[in-house]
């Protein structure tokens, strides 16, 4: 079913153009999959529904046969005995339909999921931007959820008007046409229910479209959290959410009002009914007498009446519920979907062609409303081949291996590929699974083969660093390797799976130099373990061009040169331009290298060009610290790149000496991951065990306020009163029959009447007033978990982050928190009601008949034990499934952030298995909770069968043995004992629901007692505004572990920065150059020694007053989604002018200028619409409003191009002059300027 609805929602069928254009439904794809248990459960509802009304007339037979003294003994029981029965035949029918209808409703479920997620991985880049990632992650948690709970009565939309119509004409035959008056108060109800209706689902879009947004940001800040924390702008965007949160409130706190008025409805519709019908009924005529007969046969259809008036507005208000959850997944299942015709495949093994990538006069775009991204392309790439595609930042170089991959829309043209392909994107896709099975990638594990691919990818000395080797458990987004790391993995994933093509967007530019020529020479280069393959290197080095067989050079979005190395460098057109830019710079990191050096002249010299004439390169050849490079680089570049890659330390080209660690390089980015045995990372989900604490349901009514919350069961209290008050009020009427002064009298008639009405009225405004105090106690509560969750996850320390999925987080706020807000009050209101409905009928039955008094000590022990054991059972169940839930959603946002590697690498099958095998395990944890309700209903409803039939014996018992039992007791107690068995069933289910509904408050109560940073302020302790007004920087003896119990990543690090200093560190990949910045904003804590700003220890201020004096442009650009303005300024403190300035210093202003909504431009989700070099500039532009004394540049340009990371050098040498400046680079030109 869900390969075949969810293809079909991309296309319009052809055959129909004539006609209204064809529009998929959801719900026709749905009946079309499933209408046989739909129609087994609807045949099983309609003989239930023809039983129910056999115990009315036996209720008839009854009270006629205590009435009348001379009928025989033997019919009594007769009819006591068809009575169980009966009953026992509903309950065995009802119990099979919802088996079947919830079991449907499972299905449903889980191929809604398994087709959004299918979807996922096929829409375009266009789609993505109108479907985040939150938004999708609530259809497939809340919107599938709505299908299933539908499920469970959407007969009721057919059962309810059949079940009324069989009560209407069986009160014809007891009261007449009085009946009629009845169903015009019925009919009134109509129009006032469809208003409601109405406005619930105008609401509920609403609500839904709030909860998306706040669902949507929240997930943006968990995947940016550490750029929140590094800038200090946890505060600004938790306003941010707040705000969405208040608007959801507001839609919530409107709903819950109207869900009172809707309760108020509930109560009064049977009530007036039956008011109304009766009140026709003694009026129209005097002779018509209210006896124990009518009274009481009539309030049995009375009661069979009540339930599906009751439902009909919850099952409308389900309808419409679902109604917007089709819609809203109909129109994400519509989305464009990537086109399979844009590339076509060629086997392999087909000799027809050499070419391996073919490109013919093809256009592209990321949409299709969208301009060409790309226009006139043409690239023959041949088997075996290496090409190399230069450009600057933004001319489309990932863009064009996108294009190639089948990833763009293509707008016209060809474009062909030979073979089995590989793909390394730019941003490292890494898993949430052990490092051996991220290298895997699904396939089998070859001992020889990975060894080699290990060594080949420089990652044999980091599988040495790892607690676990190659066993070790990766985080989520590879958050406990370094950047250079995951791109290594990502490498070797690629290069483990021999495919015929490689796609490289620009590898190398997340390592350091020595370590990017060892893959280049031992992986990509012509000597490499791929030289027999295809490979295509988005490249920003040129230190490698002259190694390739082609060249492919960008430039906005068009090929402006492409041919061989030597070709183009004899053209001297754009491409000797951008060598030119570079090779100008003696201070290269090849330079060293006398091979190296020897090309870099002859190459100067045929682009003409000597290589010491540029003001720049003079100024440095002059300068001390360049002679220090220069010298230390010329004893030990040669033997640096072995000694590095083969467990040797890299300091001989590190910095000065004070400033480097004793012992650093031993340090490793791996460092926070060591606390879990055996290299695991991420702990299992923590499960409670045994029933919720007592606490967590006094945590909810605290939040509540125990006011509201005692106001909610005080109110319950009365209504049931009433309803107690109104059937003893009742049977004295029906009895006044045998007292024929008051049978008789119109006034004692209308004194009854007016009674009777004033009762009824006064149970539904109890009620009323019960759901208003619910309805402030839930807004209430809601409030204040969301806040003090959100609060404490943004103050948690990032090492929470490190350990726990980001879906097991997103699950909080949106599944747990979708329960608080809507499904708890619901199931409370229930639960009061049906505790206090059970008891009255105890009640009832007991002063009726007393001797009933004697059964209800065996069945109580009965209906105890069988709820104790089903409650304790249930509820462990329901944690392991919620349990069982969150792998499904953080596989999810795995998958979408690795969309692009899994559809180029064609991996989508085994991701969708591995998503259907996560949805299998969570409905194997499902099912069995569906069995044991269905085990509690038929025990429950048994102990409320023997109750009924209990009440009728003992009716034939007291008639034989003259107990004084009166034809309106019976009338009373029986009806009474009727509707107990469906009651008793909904207070146990009420009950573990309530329970398994706490576990979201438990859960939710969980994440505000993680522990928490230092203070953001700390009063006392607030520097001036002026501070840092120098930059001074000491580390004295500086110590610092990831977290408690670890190894240290930093042992005793002394260093003396001056004011105004610029200093470069350096150090192979996971050397722990990082974890020094984040030690210097205190994303990790000092574990001995201390580091002081301006003579100010850092550790004794609030984290806010620390992070935002300082600035730092980190090695991932995170971007928001929002404008481009919001991005820069989130704070809204700086002007259009300084904002434009800041552009115009990052080299961004003329791209801006080009934007047509400027600096009002949308950038979608984590900055999807620009490119990594482009998302790096607008970090950089962040930087330069900022203002700071102290400016950290980690890694911030080893995504872009040479000639861009030369004008951002110069940016901050001009803008930062008398700033003190901590740059963490792979590149030695991007340090030649440093003062150490």
């Amino acid at each position: 079913m869900t390969s075949r609805s969810s293809s079909d929602f991309s296309t319009p069928e052809g055959a129909r153009t004539a006609r209204k254009p064809y529009q998929p439904s959801l719900a026709k794809a749905l009946f079309k999959t499933f209408w046989l248990p739909l129609l087994m459960g609807g045949s099983l509802k309609l003989a239930n529904d023809m039983v129910i009304f056999v115990a009315p007339q036996i209720l008839r037979l009854l009270i006629g046969f205590v009435s009348d003294q001379s009928e025989p003994s033997w019919k009594g029981y007769l009819y006591a005995g068809v009575l169980l029965l009966v009953a026992s035949a509903q309950t065995i029918l009802q119990g099979q339909y919802f088996h079947i209808a919830m079991r449907t409703g499972m299905h449903i479920r889980a191929a809604v999921m398994a087709t959004v997620y299918r979807k996922a991985l096929r829409i375009t880049a266009a789609a993505k931007r109108s479907s985040t990632v939150g938004e999708i992650v609530n259809l497939m948690s809340v919107d599938s959820e709505r299908f299933m709970a539908l499920m469970q009565f959407l007969h009721i939309l057919w059962s309810g008007p059949l079940q009324i119509s069989l009560a209407l004409y069986f009160l014809w035959q007891i009261l007449g046409p009085s009946v009629l008056a009845g169903l015009a108060a019925m009919v009134l109800m109509i129009p006032i229910n469809a208003v409601i209706a109405g406005r619930t689902r105008a609401l509920q879009i609403s609500q839904m479209k709030e909860k998306d947004g706040r669902i949507k940001l929240i997930t943006e800040i968990l995947n940016g959290i550490k750029v929140l924390k590094l800038y200090a702008w946890e505060e600004s965007f938790a306003g941010q959410i707040n705000n969405v949160r208040d608007r959801e409130l507001k839609t919530l706190r409107k709903a819950a009002y109207l869900q009172a008025v809707t309760s108020l409805t509930w109560m009064l519709s049977p009530f007036l009914v039956a008011l109304v019908t009766f009140a026709t009924y003694v009026l129209v005529d005097e002779r018509n007498v209210l006896d124990a007969k009518k009274a009481f046969v009539s309030l049995s259809l009375f009661n069979i009446l009540r339930f599906p008036l009751l439902m009909l507005p919850m099952v409308i208000t389900s309808v419409v519920q679902a109604r917007v959850s089709a819609e809203r997944l109909s129109k994400f299942l519509r989305n464009e979907e990537l086109h399979p015709n844009n590339v076509r495949l060629i086997p392999s093994d087909d000799v027809s062609t050499k070419s391996a990538v073919i490109v013919r006069h093809a256009s592209f775009s990321w949409g299709k409303d969208d301009g060409a991204t790309l226009k006139n392309m043409d690239v023959d790439i041949r088997q075996g081949q290496l090409v190399a595609i230069v450009g600057q930042v933004g001319s489309g170089k990932s863009s064009l291996v996108a294009a190639m991959l089948g990833l763009m829309e293509k707008l016209s043209g060809e474009v062909c590929l030979k073979g089995t392909i590989a793909y390394v994107s730019q941003q490292a896709w890494i898993q949430n699974m052990t490092l051996r099975e991220n290298i895997l990638f699904g396939r089998p594990y070859d001992q020889r083969r990975y060894h080699q691919v290990i060594e080949a990818c420089a990652l044999k000395q980091d599988l040495e660093m790892l607690p676990g080797g190659d066993e070790t458990e990766i985080g989520e987004k590879g958050i406990n390797l370094s950047g250079g790391q995951k791109q290594r993995v990502s490498l070797a994933r690629a290069v483990y799976g021999n495919s015929d093509v490689y796609f490289l967007d620009d590898p190398l530019s997340a390592v350091d130099a020595h370590v990017g020529k060892h893959l280049f020479d031992k992986v990509i280069g012509p000597n490499g373990l791929l030289k027999s393959k295809t490979r295509i290197l988005v490249t920003h080095s040129i230190s490698f061009l002259a190694k390739t067989d082609a060249i492919i050079v960008l430039d906005n979005g068009q090929i402006s040169e492409a041919g061989s190395y030597q070709e183009l460098l004899q053209a001297k057109q754009a491409f000797a331009d951008f060598l030119r830019q570079h090779l100008e710079d003696e201070g290269d990191e090849d330079d060293a290298d006398p091979e190296t050096a020897a090309v870099k002249q002859e190459i100067l010299g045929t682009i003409g060009i000597h290589p010491r004439v540029t003001d720049r390169s003079s100024s440095i050849a002059s300068s001390g610290s360049m002679r220090k490079v220069k010298s230390l680089m010329a004893r030990q570049e040669s033997t640096v790149s072995r000694r590095t890659l083969n467990g040797g330390t890299s300091n001989q080209i590190s910095v000065d000496k004070s400033l480097v660690s004793k012992k650093e390089t031993n340090g490793d980015a791996v460092g926070p991951k060591k606390d879990i045995p055996n290299g695991g990372l991420v702990g299992t989900e923590k499960t409670e065990t045994g029933k919720v604490k007592w606490k967590v349901y006094t945590s909810y009514l605290s939040h509540t306020s125990y006011p509201a919350a005692f106001g909610v069961i005080l109110f319950q209290l009365l209504s049931q009163a009433m309803s107690v008050a109104t059937s003893f009020w009742l049977g004295d009427w029906a009895g006044d029959s045998d007292i024929p002064e008051r049978g008789n009298s119109t006034a004692w008639r209308d004194y009854r009447l007016g009674i009777y009405g004033g009762l009824g009225g006064a149970q539904g405004l109890f009620f009323f007033f019960a759901a208003l105090m619910l309805a402030y106690g839930q807004i209430r509560a809601s409030r204040l978990l969301h806040f003090n969750m959100l609060s404490r996850i943004l103050r948690a320390p990032m090492a929470f982050f490190d350990t726990t999925p980001l879906g097991r987080i997103v699950n909080r706020f949106s599944k747990d928190i979708d329960t608080v807000d809507v499904t708890l009050p619901w199931i409370i209101q229930m639960w009061l009601m049906c505790t206090f409905t059970v008891l009255s009928t105890v009640v009832v039955i007991c002063v009726s008949t007393p001797v009933f008094g004697f059964v209800i000590p065996p069945l109580a022990a009965m209906y105890f034990f069988v709820q104790r054991f089903y409650i304790a059972t249930s509820r462990q169940l329901k944690r392991i499934e919620s349990v069982a839930r969150s792998p499904i959603y953080s596989h999810f946002q795995e998958s979408v952030t690795g969309t692009s590697v899994i559809v180029a690498t064609k991996q989508q099958p085994r991701f969708i298995l591995a998503n259907e095998s996560l949805v299998d395990n969570n409905i194997a944890c499902y099912y069995p909770n569906i069995i044991s309700q269905r085990w509690l209903a038929i025990w429950l409803e048994g102990v409320g069968n023997f109750i009924t039939f209990f009440a009728a014996i003992f009716a034939v018992v007291g008639r034989d043995r003259d107990w004084g039992v009166q034809p309106k007791d019976i009338g009373l107690s029986i009806s009474y004992a009727m509707t107990v068995t469906h009651n008793l069933n909904m207070v146990v289910r009420m009950m573990i629901e309530l329970e398994s509904d706490a576990v979201s408050v438990e859960r939710i109560k969980e994440y505000t007692e993680i522990p928490t940073e230092a203070e953001w302020t700390i009063p006392g302790s607030v520097p001036s505004k002026e501070w840092p007004h120098s930059g001074r920087v000491d580390f004295d003896d500086y110590q610092t572990r990831y977290r408690p119990g670890l190894e240290l990543v930093l042992k005793g690090v002394d260093a003396k920065i001056a004011a105004g200093e610029k200093i470069g560190i350096v150090g192979r990949t996971g050397a722990g150059k990082s974890s020094l910045t984040l030690a210097l904003f205190r994303i990790i804590e000092a574990a001995g020694g201390k580091i002081a700003i301006d003579g100010l220890d850092i550790s004794k201020m609030g984290l806010h007053d620390l992070r935002s004096r300082l600035t730092i442009i980190p090695q991932e650009p995170v971007l928001f989604s929002g404008t481009l303005r919001a991005n820069l300024d989130p704070f809204a403190v700086s002007s259009d002018e300084d904002l434009w300035l800041a552009l115009d210093d990052a080299h961004l202003k003329r791209f801006v200028n080009t934007l047509p909504d400027g600096l009002q431009y949308p950038v979608a989700e984590g900055g999807e619409n620009l490119s990594v070099g482009q998302r790096q500039l607008v970090c950089l532009a962040r930087a330069l409003l900022r203002k700071t004394k102290i400016l950290v540049l980690d890694e911030a340009t080893a995504a872009i191009d040479l000639e861009t990371d030369d004008l951002i050098q110069r940016t901050i040498r001009d803008k930062f002059a008398d700033c003190t400046v901590l740059t963490i680079a792979h590149r030695l030109n991007t340090i030649l300027d440093s003062t150490r």
